[in-house]
């Protein structure tokens, strides 16, 4: 069969890749792809924006593609699964109303409260002057959250209340970076705990779980610095107990997925839960994500055993509860190497060097930002690899990481030195 990833970062790399590894698929399409996935064996490129709805429909038409897999939020948000479906073709995802679990975190955390799942207390606004005078009143920390899709920076965690401030200042403000399309912002008690990242292959009612993990969202080391993306993440998360899984399934996610079905959108494809555990074991919801988490699809896909085709397409046959996972149990561990600036404005075009290091079958580099230019690779944006490694323990997979990631080189990369010591501790 004939396979097309939408997207161009560390996670399409990481699903192309494990998806390339069914016998069942002859090639991949990736929509635009990158520089890492334009070298894979059995990959191909096309220059079709991930947004570019009519172009990657025509695209599954003309190469006659019998599935496609949705790697990033934004063409989701924009409908493309419905226009597939409407078209005749499997494709896995969320459709436009489901994707609003993600797309409008006012619709979420009404969503939360109205069905009684867990979260943060928190309130919504649409002008500036009352949610200045809602931080001012409440103090810090705090958090404040721009209603829409901001690529994983639209969260700002307050410990001053300077910052608070100047977060809604910026996201009030017109033509902003972070400023929210919707109109509106959300402000969320700071919660204290660990985080977790819980995600589910969903068939509209029943689901399948994937490996815990847990992602470093902070630049810095010690969780300082703005919020990214992500820096780097690990699988499995020891914070995730066999107690705290059943809490999750029972709290979380089926709550979640009946709410939907009843509400007329049954939620089908790749559904992230991003939750805080506290010291006593009581969990409750940052956010939901309509795809799969990046860069935590890294670990987690380096784990997985079983044929990725065969759980999404028992999902898209609403058969999942049929099926099972294997994984691999030894950990893993994925860093980010990021461009100087990042979450910022980042320089693109410098050359990448120490990529044709002879590759350990432990070790794997995926790429995001990058291109191919004159036959060399070069960074195309903030997020351009993640450095992925299993091994028997935490400590290796993490050693290993590092290993690699000091073998590659761009003026002014950089990355944090603390990816999964969380888990180390535990």
């Amino acid at each position: 069969m004939k396979v097309l990833v939408v997207g161009g970062g560390g996670r399409e790399h990481a699903l192309a890749w494990r998806i390339r590894q069914s016998p069942r698929v002859r090639e991949i399409l990736l929509a635009p792809g990158n520089g890492g996935t334009a070298l894979e064996p059995g990959m191909r490129n096309v220059p079709i924006a991930a947004t570019d709805i009519d172009g990657l429909l025509a695209l599954a038409q003309s190469e006659r593609v019998d599935l496609t897999v949705i790697g990033p939020e934004a063409p989701l948000s924009l409908g493309i699964v419905d226009r597939f479906q409407a078209a005749g073709l499997r494709c896995f995802g969320p459709t436009r109303a489901a994707a609003m679990l993600e797309t409008s975190k006012a619709f979420t955390k009404h969503f939360l409260a109205r069905h009684a799942i867990p979260t943060a207390g928190y309130a919504v606004f649409t002008e500036l002057d009352s949610a200045l005078d809602y931080v001012r009143e409440r103090g810090a920390p705090i958090v404040i959250k721009a209603d829409g899709l901001a690529a994983g920076k639209g969260v700002v965690v307050a410990m001053a209340l300077s910052e608070a401030e100047d977060a809604l200042r910026e996201m009030f403000s017109a033509g902003s970076t972070l400023s929210t399309a919707a109109g509106r912002v959300v402000i969320e008690e700071f919660l204290e705990g660990e985080e977790a990242s819980y995600i589910v292959i969903a068939d509209g009612q029943r689901y399948l779980a994937m490996a815990s993990s847990q992602d470093h969202k902070r630049r810095d080391a010690g969780d300082q610095g703005p919020n990214t993306g992500g820096m780097g993440a690990y699988s499995p998360a020891p914070v995730v107990t066999p107690e705290i899984d059943e809490l999750v399934r029972r709290t979380v996610i089926e709550p979640t997925l009946a709410g939907m079905r009843h509400a007329g959108t049954p939620f089908v494809g790749f559904l992230y839960a991003g939750l805080m555990i506290d010291p006593q074991g009581q969990i409750k919801v940052l956010e939901f994500n309509v795809r799969f988490g990046d860069p935590e699809t890294q670990p987690i896909m380096l784990r997985l055993k079983s044929d990725l085709v065969d759980l999404i397409e028992a999902a898209l046959d609403r058969r999942i509860g049929e099926v099972d996972c294997r994984w691999d149990p030894r950990p893993a561990v994925a860093v980010v190497l990021a461009a100087e600036g990042y979450p910022g404005t980042v320089r693109k075009g410098d050359a990448i060097t120490g990529l044709n290091v002879t590759q350990l079958p432990e070790v794997k580099v995926f790429h995001a930002a990058t291109r191919l230019s004159d036959g060399e690779t070069v960074t195309d944006g903030g997020r351009v690899l993640s450095v992925c490694a299993i091994a028997r323990d935490l400590t290796q997979a993490r050693t290993l990481a590092y290993q690699r990631a000091e073998t590659i080189r761009w003026p002014g990369m950089f990355y944090r030195d603390d990816i999964a010591t969380r888990g180390l501790g535990r």
